[in-house]
C-alpha cells in the first residue's frame, strides 16, 4: 500500500485528513483561455517562505463554498472557474475549483490552496489550504515530472515545507524542520522549483533542520539566482563578496549578483536586498564596481523573470 508522503506531518489527525500549503503572490487577472497555462508559472518570489516580512494573507470575509456537482467534468469545472476567478466572482469560482478537486484535479487542488492560504474570496484557512496542497504532493509519483503539472507539483512540496518548519498554530500540523528539509529538497531536487532552492540554502545556511553548510547554502542560492530569483540572488552576492561560511571570496562576481538583486528588488518588501546592495556596494573599491558592472551587460542569458 502507497504511504503518504506526508504522514509524519499528521498528529492524531481526522481520518481521511492529508496536509499541504503554500503562500504564493495571487496571479493578476489573466485572459480566461489562457489562465490554466499561465497557473503553471510559478512566480519565483512569490512563496519567499523564510521572509516573515512578507507573510502576513489578506483575510477576505467569506462563506465556505459548497461544490457544484453540475458540471460535466473536472475539466469543465475547472473551466468554469477560470471564467468566474476573471470575472470577479471568487466564490462562484471556488464552488466550481472544489468539483474539479474532488476529482484530483492538481490544478483546481493548487489554486484553492492559494486562495484559502491568502484569504482571496474564501475565509484564510491555513490548514485547508495545508489539505489541499498535500493531496497533490500525495497524488504524485516518482516515475518523472510530469511537464503539465510540474510546477504544480514542485510548488505544492515547496508549500509543504513552509507548513511544516513553522506549523499551523492550533492545528495537529506541529513545526517539524527536519521534515521541512525533506520537502524542499524533493521540490528543489526532483521539480527544480527555485522557491525551495533558496528555502533549502536558507535551511543550509541557518543549520535549520540539517547540518549547516554554508557551501551546499551557496550551490542552492547559485541554482535559484540563475532562475532569476531576487532574494537567492541578494544573499549569494553578500556570501561571496564577504567570503561568508569560509566559502571562496569572489567580490566581482558576488557584486554582480547583488546588481542584478537590486534591479529586481520591489517596494517595501524587498528594502533588505537594497540594504544589502547598499552596504557591500559602499564597501567595494572603484575597479570591482566597475568589473561587476560589465558583467552584468553580459548576462542576458540570466532570466530576469520573478
Amino acid at each position: 500500500m502507497r504511504t503518504s508522503r506526508t504522514d509524519l506531518s499528521r498528529r492524531q489527525a481526522p481520518a481521511g485528513v492529508d496536509p499541504g500549503r503554500i503562500r504564493l503572490r495571487r496571479a493578476g487577472r489573466i485572459a480566461a483561455g489562457a489562465w490554466a497555462l499561465a497557473l503553471l508559472v510559478v512566480p519565483t518570489a512569490a512563496p519567499r517562505a523564510l521572509d516573515a516580512s512578507i507573510r502576513t494573507p489578506v483575510q477576505v470575509p467569506a462563506q465556505v463554498p459548497v461544490a457544484d456537482k453540475g458540471y460535466r467534468s473536472a475539466k469543465d469545472a475547472l473551466r468554469a472557474g477560470v471564467r468566474e476567478y476573471n470575472a470577479g466572482d471568487k466564490q462562484g469560482a471556488a464552488r466550481a475549483l472544489e468539483y474539479a478537486a474532488g476529482q484530483g484535479h492538481a490544478l483546481a487542488l493548487w489554486k484553492l490552496g492559494r486562495m484559502y492560504a491568502e484569504g482571496d474570496g474564501v475565509p484564510h484557512d491555513d490548514l485547508k489550504a495545508f489539505e489541499f496542497f498535500s493531496r497533490i504532493a500525495d497524488a504524485s509519483t516518482d516515475d518523472g515530472p510530469d511537464p503539465q503539472n510540474s510546477a504544480v507539483l514542485g510548488s505544492a512540496f515547496t508549500a509543504l515545507g513552509t507548513y511544516f518548519l513553522e506549523g499551523i498554530k492550533g492545528s495537529y500540523v506541529r513545526p517539524n524542520p527536519e521534515r521541512a528539509y525533506d520537502m524542499f529538497n524533493y521540490a528543489a531536487s526532483y521539480y527544480g522549483d527555485p522557491n525551495a532552492q533558496y528555502n533549502l540554502a536558507r535551511l543550509y545556511l541557518d543549520g535549520t533542520g540539517v547540518e549547516s553548510d554554508p557551501r551546499q547554502a551557496a550551490r542552492w542560492f547559485n541554482l535559484a539566482a540563475e532562475k532569476g530569483h531576487h532574494p537567492a540572488q541578494a544573499l549569494l552576492g553578500d556570501m561571496l563578496v564577504n567570503g561568508l561560511g569560509g566559502i571562496p571570496i569572489q567580490r566581482v562576481k558576488g557584486l554582480m549578483w547583488l546588481s542584478l538583486a537590486r534591479e529586481g528588488a520591489e517596494s517595501r518588501k524587498d528594502d533588505w536586498i537594497v540594504g544589502l546592495y547598499d552596504k557591500n556596494w559602499a564597501a567595494a573599491n572603484d575597479d570591482d564596481r566597475a568589473e561587476a558592472q560589465t558583467q552584468l551587460q553580459t548576462v542576458g542569458s540570466i532570466k530576469r523573470r520573478r
